[in-house]
């Protein structure tokens, strides 16, 4: 009877050891991740021609593992090809991808898909969960916010993209609604899109105010991204949530879209 019970106390032990360090190994689990955000013009650049190839080779140049792209096109015209632009890119890369449908208009003459018109995430790393939200737009282009949970390697990481409207108004409202749902999802974070917005503005104010997000590029010299010759605008933007650290802020030169891409790494740890 003794021989058992010290059997018992032995194996307690070492199964205690084992959750013991096992618990250790995932509070200290860390992760990097390359994260882009392009606003990428249809896949159009500034000499007028559609090329994805283009577009897909700025994104492996930049080793960029999740990009949230704007202006993309799903069967939209002529400008695109009527091509799945999203798709293209994802097959381009090898990537899982969402694509969010903010227009969603009748089919062109002679066409069997509806034309649609929005943004999209491309991932190496499983998405496990999306949804798009359609943001207020007042008669104006309707916009969205696109919300992502992906599986980068066991930690699980909530990528928000957005295209913000072209008049103040809409853009303050469209702000507030985004601040509503980030706080619905906490957990590590990036927002990043196409705001319209430069850093001066009040909509900027009202995100980095009433969120923790952080503004990664806020004390980078030269972060201006529009138009990409003698850019004098910094309207495209990676926020993150603070639990994350930033390195290897870049502003990437190229003439694949009538924006500059913005590209960080980020280390998430848990």
């Amino acid at each position: 009877m003794k021989q058992i019970l010290l059997c018992f106390m032995a194996s307690s032990i070492f199964l205690f050891a084992s959750v013991g360090a096992v618990s250790a190994e995932s509070q200290g689990k860390e992760v990097s991740v390359d994260v882009m955000s392009y606003n990428i013009h249809h896949g159009v650049g500034l000499d007028g021609k559609l090329n994805l190839e283009r577009s897909a080779d700025v994104i492996k140049e930049a080793d960029a593992e999740i990009v949230g792209i704007q202006e993309v096109d799903r069967y939209y015209g002529d400008r695109s090809d009527f091509k799945d632009v999203a798709k293209e890119l994802a097959d381009l890369l090898g990537y899982h991808y969402v694509f969010a449908a903010n227009l969603n208009l009748e089919p062109a003459d002679g066409h069997a898909e509806n034309r649609q018109y929005g943004t999209a995430i491309l991932s190496e790393y499983p998405i496990i969960d999306s949804e798009n939200i359609f943001l207020s737009s007042f008669g104006e282009e309707q916009r969205g916010l696109l919300r992502t949970d992906i599986n980068v390697r066991g930690i699980h990481l909530n990528v928000y993209n957005t295209h913000l409207g072209l008049d103040v108004g809409s853009r303050l409202a469209q702000m507030g609604e985004i601040i509503e749902v980030v706080s619905e999802h906490p957990g590590a974070a990036f927002l990043l899109g196409d705001f319209n917005a430069e850093p001066d503005s009040e909509e900027y104010r009202l995100l980095v105010d009433r969120t923790d997000f952080v503004d990664v590029f806020s004390n980078v010299d030269d972060a201006n991204t529009f138009p990409v010759i003698n850019p004098i605008k910094r309207i495209d933007y990676i926020f993150a949530t603070p639990d994350i650290e930033v390195n290897n802020q870049q502003v990437i030169p190229t003439e694949a879209s009538d924006h500059l891409p913005v590209a960080i790494e980020g280390i998430i740890r848990r």
